[in-house]
């Protein structure tokens, strides 16, 4: 398996609702499975990024939203075996149980600071037992499991202070290396790629079904009542925003996340599956502008971080897809460059306020500025290197995407946060 291949593969998996709030149930249910009986307190410590996109999102079987319930409900329910699906199972009377739990004011949630690093801290406490799991970098990455004041387990962290900034993996390439790749790789080396669709799809026609969603039965009256009609971009903003307000309202199917980010998956793909689609195109071509969407993705993702202050779902995965579309209409690499050069120039100041229904806007707002800026890059239409934030190579470009993200919008993220924890203390009065 090629180098790029195994970035993709290890990176793919499937996510039950938005992601932060999977992690949040996963740490919890973790450091449940170490104690012996009734609850006493429930405290769970998370960086801005994981507050934020989990603060009004919704949670896969149940009405209710945000990070309190999901680490009430990983208590309760929650199967750490299942990692960030670990949900999945959540019956009526897990709600109830976990509804009570926090009537009770027996579960907390604290801001451990504003960082677009992944962070998490969950502590069960029990009349006999006390239990701390510990995430960081990702959002299954356990780094420590502290039992009565004992560690059982620590996986050795790097010294940032002391290490050499080790070049990721995907920024030793360049664009024109991740299409000569794309093209080249044998095709049965990224086959997996298909199961991204198949996923994505069953959590579409979730959507669909569903009487708590609204933005994609609109979207589907928007394309002549059809899944796949003969307009492309209707099609397009039908399967990939139709998936997202699927996820975000907690609907029980799994996204194919990218990055750590079920949105991220959906916005990098399902729009391609809508130009193969209707332009009857092969599905050897489909699966390899996917693997080119996912790969510029990672690579804009590895400058922002995993989470932070802009939407990398729209920018990251949108300007990923929009490298894809010209792949798939048969583009050079340096129409490429200028998609992505109008890409950076147009939604690179989306920001994120949490994974929540506004996602679905942002998504449509993502696929129309990917569309047309592969349209006009296409026609020799883009914003030259020397405006704004675009670099003199493409590289350059979605480097400054990332940076924008962090540290760019660290102060943003803060400000962000305050606003959510101004809404509870509204609330409270």
């Amino acid at each position: 398996m090629e180098k790029l291949t195994k970035l993709i593969f290890d990176d793919m998996k499937p996510a039950l609702g938005v992601t932060e709030p999977g992690a949040i149930a996963f740490a919890a249910s973790k450091a449940r499975s170490y104690t012996k009986g009734e609850i006493e307190e429930i405290s769970v410590e998370m960086n801005s990024g994981m507050y934020k996109n989990a603060f009004t999102c919704g949670i896969p079987n149940s009405d209710e939203v945000g990070n309190i319930f999901s680490a009430a409900l990983g208590v309760v329910a929650g199967n750490p075996e299942k990692g960030l699906e670990s949900l999945a199972d959540v019956t009526e009377k897990d709600n109830e149980t976990a509804g009570k739990l926090v009537e009770e004011g027996k579960v907390k949630v604290k801001l451990s600071g504003i960082s677009s690093d992944i962070f998490i801290e969950a502590t069960v406490k029990t009349k006999s037992d006390i239990c701390i799991v510990t995430i960081k970098n990702s959002h299954t990455n356990i780094v420590r499991i502290t039992l009565n004041g004992e560690i059982i387990f620590e996986k050795e962290e790097k010294d940032k202070e002391s290490e050499v900034e080790e070049i990721p993996l995907i920024h030793k390439y360049t664009l024109k290396d991740l299409v000569s790749y794309v093209k080249n790789v044998d095709i049965k080396e990224i086959e997996f790629i298909k199961k991204a669709f198949d996923v994505n799809m069953e959590l579409f026609n979730e959507g669909l079904k569903s009487r708590k969603s609204t933005f994609i039965h609109q979207l589907f009256k928007m394309n002549g009542e059809k899944i796949f009609s003969d307009n492309v971009l209707s099609t397009a903003q039908l399967l990939c925003n139709g998936a997202i307000e699927a996820r975000v309202i907690g609907l029980d199917k799994p996204a194919m996340s990218i990055t750590g980010s079920g949105a991220h998956g959906i916005i990098a793909v399902m729009p391609l599956l809508a130009e193969q689609k209707v332009k009857s195109l092969s599905e050897e071509i489909l699966l390899r502008a996917a693997a080119l969407s996912y790969l510029v993705c990672m690579y804009i993702k590895e400058y922002s971080g995993r989470l932070s202050a802009f939407c990398g779902c729209g920018i990251a995965a949108g300007t990923g897809m929009a490298c894809g579309l010209v792949f798939m209409r048969n583009g050079s690499v340096e129409e490429m460059g200028h998609t992505i050069n109008n890409m950076a120039s147009s939604i690179t100041g989306m920001i994120c306020d949490g994974g929540n229904q506004g996602c679905t806007m942002k998504g449509v707002a993502a696929t129309d500025a990917a569309f047309r800026s592969a349209e006009f890059a296409m026609n020799r239409v883009y914003i030259y290197n020397v405006h704004g934030i675009n670099g003199n190579v493409p590289e350059e470009t979605m480097r400054n995407m990332g940076l924008i993200a962090s540290p760019g919008m660290i102060g943003t993220e803060k400000t962000i946060v305050e606003i959510f924890e101004n809404k509870i203390r509204e609330n409270k009065k």
